[in-house]
Order: structure tokens, then C-alpha cells, then sequence
């Protein structure tokens, strides 16, 4: 390392101190959220475990506790899509079969803690819904909507679908089913319903 590069620049290193100093708040909340819910988390045990000093230092970046959880969220959100963009089928196999196993894979996703409480149980009620549904959206809808039309191009949906509205359709089905796995008294058959559910849905779909 250069001399140059060890003496950062005294407004970058403020700057990396202060993005360092969120990105622990936001795991730390991530943590307490997961563990204990948003209503019985204080901002007091998020500061001591992100271990920021004060109050002052979450208040600097998130104007509340309400600002803190939106972050947690879209910060879940994103951890799902960089999993699904890994876990995508081949696209040699085609959007449609890419599709298929994007949407079940979140309801893989909706067996696990953080999506559960986070995405679905904490998410509508903390967020509420018109906000819950507009981030649900930016992450979840384009990509539905670009692999549909994908597939109408690769003839595996047939062409004059109202594409815009199916990828609405769609994406309303999977964060139901995720929702009706999330509240399961048997969460894994409930999975096993919800994708059979899906895949009768996305059947119907497929060009013949």
C-alpha cells in the first residue's frame, strides 16, 4: 500500500467511517429485528450491538426506528435477489423455466427467519401496506415482468399476454402463498402446496 493510499483524504475517511457506521446499524437491527420482532426492539439495543457509541450516531443516519426497519427490509430484499440471481436456472433453459424457479424459490425463501420476519410478518404491519407493496414491487416486479417478456419472444408464453398485468398477477400469487407458508402450523407442506399452487398457475400459462 502507498503512503498516499494509508493517508486517505480526511472527507473519504469521514465518509467510509460514517457508511461503516450505518452498515453495522443495519445488521445489528437485522439481528435484534430476526431474534425479537420490530415492536420489542429498542433503538438502545441496536446502538449497543452494532457498538456505535450513542443514540445520536443512528439518529445521524435514520430519522427513526420506522427509517431503521426500511433499511433492514431493503437490505433483506436485497440478499434475496443476489440468492436468486445465483440460483437462476441456465438461461439456455429459458426465462420461463427461469421464471418458475425464481418464484419458487422465494417460497424456499419464505422457510427461513429473516424473510419470515422481516418480508412478511413485520414488513406490512411496520412499513404499512401501500409502502410493504411499492418495495415488494421495485425488487419483485421487473424481473417477473423482463422474464415474461422473455418468454413471449422465446415462444414459451404466448404472444398478446397482457404481460404488464400478469407480472402483477404473479407476483401477488408468490407473496401470498409466502405468506400463507409463513403462518403454516406445517411450514414445509405448506411450501410443497404453495409450489404446486405455482406451478398449476404458471402451466396454465405456458405456450403448448
Amino acid at each position: 500500500m502507498t503512503q498516499g493510499q494509508e493517508k486517505l483524504d480526511p472527507k473519504a475517511r469521514r465518509a467510509a467511517q460514517a457508511e461503516a457506521t450505518r452498515a453495522a446499524l443495519v445488521a445489528a437491527a437485522k439481528r435484534l429485528f430476526v431474534e425479537k420482532g420490530y415492536h420489542h426492539t429498542g433503538t438502545e439495543e441496536v446502538v449497543a450491538e452494532a457498538n456505535v457509541g450513542t443514540r445520536g450516531a443512528l439518529y445521524h443516519h435514520f430519522a427513526d426506528k420506522q427509517a431503521l426497519f426500511e433499511a433492514v427490509f431493503i437490505a433483506v430484499e436485497m440478499d434475496l435477489v443476489m440468492e436468486a440471481a445465483k440460483n437462476l436456472a441456465d438461461p439456455a433453459d429459458g426465462a420461463f423455466n427461469q421464471l418458475r424457479q425464481g418464484l419458487i424459490g422465494f417460497l424456499d425463501a419464505s422457510l427461513t427467519p429473516q424473510v419470515q420476519r422481516i418480508l412478511l410478518t413485520d414488513g406490512p404491519a411496520v412499513l404499512g401496506w401501500a409502502r410493504w407493496r411499492e418495495l415488494e414491487s421495485v425488487y419483485g416486479l421487473g424481473a417477473i415482468r423482463a422474464m415474461l417478456e422473455r418468454a413471449v419472444e422465446e415462444g414459451d408464453l404466448a404472444a398478446g399476454q397482457p404481460v404488464a398485468v400478469l407480472a402483477h398477477v404473479l407476483l401477488a400469487a408468490a407473496e401470498e402463498a409466502a405468506m400463507f407458508i409463513a403462518n403454516a402450523p406445517d411450514q414445509q407442506a405448506a411450501r410443497d402446496d404453495g409450489v404446486q399452487a405455482l406451478n398449476a398457475l404458471l402451466n396454465g400459462l405456458h405456450a403448448q
